[in-house]
């Protein structure tokens, strides 16, 4: 059975609760700890959720915010539907009419 992972990226909000409300006030948080982003990165790194996201960068959000990375970054996992083909034995359901292609039979033009 295939597993669906997803995950949702949480530091607006937990930059909320902690009192953090513009990415101005984030960047020099940020740089105090080693990590030097340009204000469009960090722009980006709030309003959007990043793909890519370095392990350090991560340490420095989570020591800032006093949070763990599982509050900022709440997984989810669920089993994926498994997809259903045509030998898979699947009865068609009863409202449904038969559908089988019909023999065409092809006459000269007149």
């Amino acid at each position: 059975m295939r597993r669906q992972v997803g995950y949702q990226w949480k530091l607006r909000e937990v930059m909320a609760l902690r009192g953090l409300f513009t990415t101005t006030q984030l960047s020099p948080l940020l740089a105090e700890r080693g990590i030097e982003l340009s204000a469009s990165q960090v722009h980006r790194l709030v309003t959007g959720t990043p793909e890519r996201l370095s392990l350090q960068l991560l340490a420095a959000l989570c020591d800032i915010l006093e949070t763990t990375p599982s509050e900022l970054i709440p997984v989810t996992a669920a089993n994926a539907q498994q997809r259903k083909t045509a030998g898979s034995g699947i009865a068609a359901a009863p409202d449904e009419p038969n559908l089988r292609p019909k023999r065409v039979r092809l006459r000269p033009a007149p």
